[in-house]
């Protein structure tokens, strides 16, 4: 098979791989509908984490059965399914507490950029659909394996509630899923923090009410004036870096929450600050898995629509050009599409 391999900071390669094969009675092999480059993966190609010895990259899918292993009964092959960024098996007490990803038995997926992925704990991760779904729904299906649901995971943990105000720090597509979350969740206002034309502009299609272009400081003292100067009862935080947790923390309310999904980069919170501030703090890698079904069923019955974040579809071979539009900011997010291949089984 063919995918995506990184060799070094700004260096992606598609390149020949060996095909996915069982490994353990609990996996299954999937061929890859489509996939897509997500802003994590940016980190690495900008060099600002380690990237070792060359190796596979991605880890959003969304696909066709090819093959499980003997212990994998809740999907058959040719079924279209729908996994998670973190497998799970969802029988562990960290899944049934709602933290898969979290799970006892949790792998990260990193190989989805391909034309075949193994996934493993593939009982507990999977979630197929009644029917092949048409390819009008795939980028949306492709969005909830992690943008959308962990746009959910941003919403929930900072408590979004009907009536309330809710802010999105950062305009990427975790941030633009994390709009839908706060809309769906009952938010009256959001205020979705952005400085991209294009990208406030899909935020309100979403559901933003409002638009703040300021950052930092500045960006924190025009929440605070929209908010009668005391901040809004929920902050979802989609970046990662320093500035964003800060700008998040001093944005909300005295008892209000906030929600931290940017995987975070060179940051440190002040424990003096977050004790005086009575702020709740709560965030990680996404239980993707916990609101798969849900999300799902949205999609399919057009209630929302969060594949509208792919602004830039590509065949896979291109991924390197996937990869540097985003880099570059001309996409908010690339979906790769497959050449028609051959089946494994």
């Amino acid at each position: 098979m063919r995918g995506a391999v990184i060799h070094a900071p700004g260096d992606v390669r598609f390149e020949s791989l060996d095909d996915p094969k069982l490994l353990h009675p609990t996996d299954a092999i999937i061929r890859t509908a489509v996939t897509c480059v997500c802003g994590s993966d940016l980190w690495p190609y900008r060099g600002a984490e380690p990237i070792g010895d060359p190796h596979p990259m991605g880890h959003e899918y969304v696909g066709f059965v090819e093959e499980v292993g003997s212990e994998v009964t809740a999907v058959r092959p040719g079924q279209f399914v729908v996994g998670s960024f973190a497998t799970s098996d969802n029988t562990c007490a960290n899944c049934k507490n709602g933290f898969q990803s979290n799970c006892l038995h949790r792998e990260f997926m990193s190989t989805c950029q391909a034309d075949y992925v193994r996934i493993p704990n593939a009982q507990g991760t999977l979630v197929a659909t009644d029917e092949i779904p048409g390819e009008e729904f795939w980028p949306g299906l492709l969005a909830v394996s992690d943008v959308m649901g962990t746009g959910w995971w941003a919403a929930d943990a900072a408590e979004v509630r009907p009536g309330s105000t809710a802010v999105v720090v950062g305009d990427g597509a975790v941030g633009l899923c994390a709009v839908i979350a706060a809309k769906e969740m009952g938010a009256e206002r959001i205020i979705a923090m952005s400085r991209h034309e294009s990208r406030q502009k899909l935020a309100r299609e979403f559901g933003a009410t409002d638009i703040v272009t300021e950052r930092g400081d500045e960006g924190v003292e025009k929440i605070k004036e929209l908010t009668g100067g005391i901040g809004a009862d929920s902050v979802l935080e989609c970046v990662g870096t320093a500035q964003a947790i800060h700008q998040a923390l001093r944005s909300a309310r005295p008892g209000g929450n906030v929600g931290f999904v940017g995987v975070p980069h060179e940051v440190a919170v002040d424990g003096q600050e977050l004790f005086f501030s009575h702020v709740g703090l709560r965030g990680g890698p996404a239980p993707v898995r916990r609101y798969l079904p849900a999300l799902v069923d949205r999609v399919l019955a057009r209630r929302i629509d969060p594949g509208k974040v792919f602004d830039l579809t590509l065949p896979l071979e291109q991924v390197a050009e996937g990869y540097k539009a985003m880099d570059e900011r001309r996409a908010i997010k690339t979906l790769l599409k497959p050449c028609p291949s051959r089946h494994l089984v």
